[in-house]
């Protein structure tokens, strides 16, 4: 008989994630973009303490629902691993652009984490 299989670590909790399409719009319109050729990263000072807060957007323009949901799990665990390093008061919004799925494919965790760490090192400036 097959095990269950196994997370890779600790999930975020709920209170970690930004649900609610207010809450998206929200920092869409107040917060401050930054960019590169696989992500878009909008950053907006929230008030609060309770640790760094996550929505992640990808379109079907990324493919289709397996690889759509590659990209949103990869950017999460990147973005777990740096969340220690980053303002507790912040809200975060990350849309994948169409060409983080090759990033995705050709370089896994490393390439998702590196673009996002350039753009949050951009966001602290």
């Amino acid at each position: 008989m097959a095990e269950p299989a196994t997370r890779p670590g600790p999930r975020r909790p709920r209170s970690g994630r930004l649900s609610r399409s207010a809450e998206f719009e929200r920092v869409y319109r107040r917060g401050r973009s930054h960019g590169n050729r696989y992500l878009v990263l909008y950053a907006f000072p929230r008030g609060g303490s309770d640790g760094p807060r996550l929505g992640v957007s990808v379109s079907r323009k990324v493919g289709g629902a397996v690889h759509r949901n590659r990209v949103k799990r990869l950017l999460r665990e990147a973005f777990r691993a740096r969340a220690e390093d980053l303002p507790a008061d912040h809200d975060y919004v990350v849309v994948a652009r169409p060409e983080a799925r090759e990033l995705a494919e050709n370089e896994g965790l490393e390439g998702i984490a590196g673009s996002l760490d350039e753009l949050l090192e951009a966001a602290a400036k």
